[in-house]
């Protein structure tokens, strides 16, 4: 394949084998002059060696392929990948505004029944894993990728980026996400109520139990404010990623690596409790009353994940939508969202 007439910005910007290929392209774009017969037939033989090599640095070098940068979703509770009436209406809308875009809309499980049974039922820490494997062996993602994350799927792709840079994420938006965890269940979305009732029932048998912590996945960034010594002792999930019980330098590190991290919060929410959580706020320790919100938070103050150095850098972007749980228009999505994926 043929190099620019002039090295990349992403080039020039390099050390090393980067400059000389610049350079070197810039040359075969210059040609030869005053060369005899067998001084040119020795020169295109070189041209000719030079320009197979120099194609993979002309092309492959890391940001220099064209297009736009994919998007990888994760749904929330009770839903499934591909769904057309919610992630399969995202995918479809983003794939309209954003021509020639790859939308990855992550499917955990085999078929859509077991992907919307896994949002429920399968441990988080695994689901996670099984994400990261997949990023990383799809070709198309190599240069790296925005996410989305709907409602609970918001803070599982928190933990993708906290454990696994590879490939690296640039924006992460979460819609809805609970990021400080919830404390109880008023509704349940769709045809999903009877589950619901279920999971209330398991949560009160005792949610930091093992078999409710392995086996339900809401169990997992379940935050007790009334039991916060048992919150961070027994969570699976949650207490790890917000650095409760140690604290992982990679953690920060990789959190810190986004270049914007967008957190839309509903302001008539009637399904997460809190609400702050979605701003990462949450209940005052010791009550379940009175919310306070991140910057007030031990979280941010001790700076564990990064959270203060990120707003006070401009990484944090709060964004409110009116409405309930996930209920915005597709002229809202536009203006607020699509910025971030282009």
């Amino acid at each position: 394949m043929p190099c620019p007439p002039r090295a990349p910005p992403f080039l020039k910007r390099r050390e090393g084998w980067s400059r000389a290929a610049s350079s070197l392209c810039t040359w075969r774009a210059g040609g030869f002059v005053s060369y005899d017969r067998s001084k040119m037939a020795s020169a295109r033989l070189q041209k000719v060696l030079l320009l197979q090599l120099l194609s993979g640095f002309c092309w492959l070098s890391p940001g220099s392929s064209a297009g736009p940068v994919p998007l990888v979703i994760w749904h929330g509770m009770g839903d499934s990948c591909c769904n057309p009436e919610s992630m399969g209406y995202i995918k479809k809308i983003v794939e309209k505004k954003i021509p020639g875009i790859y939308v990855l809309s992550l499917k955990i499980g085999s078929n859509l029944i077991e992907d919307m049974e896994n949002s429920f039922f399968m441990n988080v820490n695994d689901q996670v894993k099984l994400v990261c494997d997949e990023l990383t062996k799809d070709p198309k993602l190599r240069g790296g990728f925005n996410a989305m994350g709907f409602s609970q799927g918001g803070q599982f792709l928190r933990a993708v980026v906290q454990r696994c840079p590879s490939p690296p994420m640039f924006n992460l938006i979460s819609v809805g996400g609970q990021h400080q965890g919830v404390y109880g269940f008023p509704r349940c979305p769709g045809e999903s109520s009877h589950l619901c009732d279920w999971i209330r029932r398991m949560l009160d048998l005792g949610a930091y139990t093992a078999v409710v912590q392995n086996r339900l996945v809401q169990a997992q960034y379940w935050h007790d404010p009334l039991n916060e010594e048992e919150y961070r002792k027994h969570s699976l999930f949650l207490a790890d990623i917000n650095q409760e019980r140690s604290n992982n330098s990679t953690y920060k590190k990789n959190l810190m690596s986004l270049k914007k991290f967008v957190m839309v919060k509903f302001l008539n929410d009637t399904m997460v409790d809190p609400p702050a959580s979605e701003w990462f706020g949450y209940y005052r320790s010791g009550q379940a009353k009175e919310t306070i919100p991140l910057q007030e938070t031990s979280l941010y103050t001790e700076d564990r994940l990064g959270l203060k150095e990120m707003d006070q850098a401009g990484k944090l972007v709060f964004l409110g939508a009116e409405g309930d749980h996930l209920h915005f228009s597709e002229e809202w999505f536009y203006k607020n969202i699509l910025p971030f994926l282009q």
